[in-house]
Formats: structure tokens, sequence, C-alpha cells
């Protein structure tokens, strides 16, 4: 049998299954799926005000599911690396196919 992973980890996968858990910040990580995405195009895509957005991508990039790079005068938002987009798919997956 393989042993469990350390605490520090476990803790690590905790936080991000809960910050994944909301329906709200899963549509904002899908909004970036395709490409680097203003937060007003997100706040538009999510129907929500830009502050509230604004907060729920703090939470993200606390977690390092989401990255910013800045292009002149104006703020992107990204996903953080290949792995999002790959937890989003097999959650979907396995949701589609579930019993749910």
């Amino acid at each position: 049998m393989k042993s469990d992973p350390k605490e520090k980890i476990l803790m690590r996968m905790a936080e991000i299954f809960f910050v994944l858990s909301d329906p709200t910040r899963l549509k904002i990580l899908y909004s970036m799926l395709e490409r680097s995405i203003q937060v007003s195009e997100i706040a538009e895509f999510v129907g929500m005000s830009v502050s509230a957005v604004s907060h729920q991508l703090k939470l993200l990039r606390d977690k390092h599911l989401v990255k910013t790079f800045r292009q002149g005068r104006k703020i992107f938002y990204s996903l953080n690396d290949y792995h999002i987009p790959a937890l989003l798919a097999l959650a979907r997956e396995h949701s589609s196919e579930s019993n749910c």
C-alpha cells in the first residue's frame, strides 16, 4: 500500500478543493480556459459585479490557481498552469459519468 501524502500536502489539497467547491469560482476558471481575460470580461461572463469577481480572483490567486500579467494599463488573468484545465476536465468528466 502506498504511503499517505504528508499532512502539509493534504492541507494544501483540501484548500484547493475548498476553493474549487464554489460554482462561481468554477465559472471564473472556465472563462479563462481559452485565453487570458480582463476582470470586466470575467464579470460579464459570470454575471457579477467587477468588485465581486475581484474578491473571488484574490482567492484563486492566493491558491495559485490563476495568475496575472500587465499589458500597458490593463491587467489580464489566466490559469496558472496546465494542472488547472486538467482538474476541471477530470471533475467535469466524473460529474457527467456519476449518477448524481
